[in-house]
């Protein structure tokens, strides 16, 4: 292809300009010093943080949902803590999707954040921490590592502290994030000495286990659920609090037409029943964990 002497020309002309600024200091931010950049970034940080919100902000807790805007001017107001869940993509057996613990988390962390007033969710973290390479795999589950899971849950808590948070709180609801939640709160509690606080909040995880569990919850509630009937990962609880997410998420209409309505030898066909209670474990979880973060800020 031949090129013309014009155009020729025109890139001498466009290259030689191009030394010339770059000498003079004028290449834009790949000539500056550091200090420089620095100093630019900081300039244009606070040009942003002045200014004004052109709309009315949308009355939402979770950040992913909300502009820039609305999240600077919510902390500017006093929504500094920032809770952090993890949940986990595994198989649930035959009825429940495999991300029902983000299910969970989206509508018991709406109540936390709620009654807290001072609280905003970063995104949730949809896995957790297991073996990527077991051969047997169950179809749909997905894991980290450990030392890449802690390292998301790092990079995100570090994050929101660059960001002003001043309380973070961690908080998993499958068994797997529980180890990597609790290193990452104790290592980088350390490192940051207070400021902000960093927590894992041990108290959300409670399907199962112990008086304060949400199983136990459901036989102080004289329903005669036999753990483990269905020999499937699921529970009455848990199934509740599903359905209020919507019939579909407990596939209610196929259990139904299947004459599969049911779960551990209790029936689930009264659906307006179920998700009445599953609304009650909500506020059972949502009230525990409160309980746990106020405790753990009137120790911070």
């Amino acid at each position: 292809m031949k090129i013309s002497r014009f155009a020729v020309a025109t890139l001498v002309i466009l290259a030689s300009s191009t030394m010339l600024d770059a000498q003079r200091g004028r290449g834009g931010r790949g000539s500056m010093t550091p200090e420089q950049r620095l100093e630019a970034a900081r300039r244009a940080h606070e040009e942003e943080a002045a200014k004004p919100r052109p709309i009315d902000a949308l009355d939402s807790v979770w950040i992913e949902e909300m502009t820039y805007m609305e999240v600077r001017d919510a902390m500017q107001a006093g929504k500094t803590t920032a809770l952090l869940f993890a949940g986990s993509t595994e198989q649930n057996g035959p009825y429940l999707p495999g991300g029902k613990h983000q299910v969970a988390i989206r509508l018991v962390g709406e109540s936390i954040a709620r009654q807290l007033g001072t609280a905003l969710i970063a995104p949730v973290i949809p896995v957790e921490a297991g073996n990527p390479d077991d051969p047997f795999l169950e179809w749909g589950s997905l894991y980290l590592t450990a030392e890449t899971y802690q390292g998301v849950v790092r990079d995100l808590a570090r994050s929101l502290k660059s960001q002003g948070f001043e309380h973070i709180f961690l908080m998993g609801d499958s068994g797997g994030n529980t180890a990597g939640l609790r290193t990452v709160a104790e290592e980088l509690g350390e490192q940051w000495g207070g400021s902000p606080t960093i927590h894992h909040i041990p108290e959300f995880y409670n399907w199962v286990g112990g008086a304060d569990s949400v199983r136990q919850f459901v036989q102080d509630n004289d329903i005669p659920e036999e753990i483990n009937a269905d020999g499937i990962h699921d529970e009455y609880g848990i199934t509740a609090v599903m359905i209020v997410a919507g019939e579909h998420v407990v596939r209610y209409e196929q259990r139904m037409a299947a004459g599969k309505a049911s779960i551990n030898g209790v029936s689930i066909e009264n659906a307006d029943e179920v998700i009445a209670f599953g609304r009650k474990v909500i506020e059972f979880r949502a009230n525990a964990a409160v309980a746990a973060i106020r405790r753990a800020l009137g120790g911070s």
